[in-house]
């Protein structure tokens, strides 16, 4: 017999609490080396943040960009689109847009430095305005003459006698 499992026999008998770990069994190789990673793992974490000074970042460099998007979808009428391209303080560009009366609406614009935001509108084509022709045309499911005739099944009589005036 191994020596391991008589001992184990020892202290079953004697009652006592020892722990004993057998690292003949894989499994338990094995927990004991996961378990002893995440302690040492634990153990490397820093307990607190570091707080060191780290200066903020510099957006001194001009903004420089281009860019541009449209839509146009014929099912459903919609075209639209954007264009714009910056350097530094200089901003240009252009936006259109198809309006419901068939004209396009196109907004040219541009900024420079302090001069602010310098927009011309432009129109191309002409509004067309389709007649009012309303898709529902109600007909009356009732005739306009009584096919009844009322008449009062009794004839009210005043309870009191009004006052002659003077």
């Amino acid at each position: 017999m191994k020596p391991l499992p008589l001992m184990l026999e020892y202290i079953r008998r004697r009652r006592k609490k020892f722990f004993i770990i057998s690292i003949e069994s894989p499994n338990m190789f094995t927990r004991i080396i996961v378990t002893l990673g995440l302690v040492a793992a634990s153990l490397a974490a820093p307990s607190q943040p570091s707080y060191g000074y780290s200066p903020p970042p510099s957006y001194q460099s001009p903004a420089q960009y281009n860019f541009d998007w449209l839509v146009k979808d014929d099912y459903s009428g919609n075209d639209y689109g954007h264009q714009e391209s910056r350097d530094g303080y200089n901003t240009q560009g252009t936006y259109y847009v198809q309006l419901p009366d068939g004209r396009l609406q196109k907004v040219t614009y541009y900024v420079d430095g302090d001069s602010g935001y310098v927009a011309e509108v432009s129109y191309e084509g002409e509004a067309q305005y389709q007649a009012h022709q309303p898709s529902y045309h109600p007909t009356p499911s009732y005739h306009t003459t009584p096919s009844y005739h009322p008449t009062p099944a009794y004839r009210p009589t005043p309870s009191y006698r009004p006052r002659p005036h003077h």
